[in-house]
């Protein structure tokens, strides 16, 4: 399902943490020009795995995610430099504090012309006012990238950081663009109850294979009933 038509589903105020990895636009430049050669299949604004996320979309995303998350909680968002400068403005003005960007070091150097790539930026805002769970930990998460994985796959491991950082056993994640399942992964890990959905069919079937195999199966709409978080 579309990111939003999903979030349309969901109550106000009942989610306690999103962590989120949109297919932004800017992934097709990075295409075009041979530095993300993994997306080399893409049509014009689309690929074998998924659909781009126009960056005029984004102001209906961020204020359903807005709506949707708890009051005195997190968001994480990852992205590149490009929009980092679309998605900031945007969110702050849908209610979001925003803190700074966090980075994740691959610790592999990637491709690229000027300065080749070996980071991307995890844009932290928060809802309200809520304390991490430990202030000891740095602002740089250094996890080796993934080779030849699922397109733009993140290590489950740098998700791991955000989900004990941001929310207790028991609490709610959400993903609302799934990919791989690496949120989920993560989330199940440490004890979360995890939603999460995607445009792309094979990435559901994916992450749901994934997710599964480290835990009971639970009906998603019986599990968002149980929770009180289905309109």
């Amino acid at each position: 399902m579309d990111a939003v038509e999903y979030l349309e589903s969901i109550s106000d105020c009942t989610i306690d943490c999103i962590i989120t990895d949109p297919p932004y636009e800017s992934l097709e430049k990075h295409r075009k020009v041979g530095t993300t050669t993994r997306l080399k299949q893409s049509k014009a604004s689309s690929n074998k795995w998924f659909d781009i996320f126009p960056n005029n979309r984004f102001e209906e995303l961020l204020i359903h995610l807005f709506r949707v998350l708890k009051k005195n909680s997190h968001f994480y968002l990852f992205c590149d430099q490009t929009t980092m400068f679309v998605v900031k403005p945007i969110a702050e003005s849908v209610g979001f504090r925003f803190w700074k960007p966090l980075v994740w070091d691959k610790q592999r150097i990637g491709m690229g012309y000027h300065y080749r790539s070996r980071y991307e930026f995890i844009l932290f805002f928060e809802k309200g006012k809520r304390k991490l769970n430990d202030l000891g930990v740095p602002d740089i998460i250094e996890y080796p990238r993934i080779h030849r994985g699922y397109p733009t796959e993140k290590p489950y491991k740098v998700s791991e950081v955000l989900v004990k950082q941001s929310t207790q056993v028991g609490e709610v994640i959400l993903d609302p663009f799934v990919g791989s399942g690496s949120v989920g992964i993560a989330s199940v890990n440490l004890g979360r109850h995890f939603l999460g959905c995607d445009s792309n069919s094979e990435a559901v079937a994916l992450s749901d294979e994934r997710i599964s195999s480290m835990t009971g199966k639970l009906s998603e709409d019986y599990f968002k009933e149980q929770m009180g978080i289905l309109k």
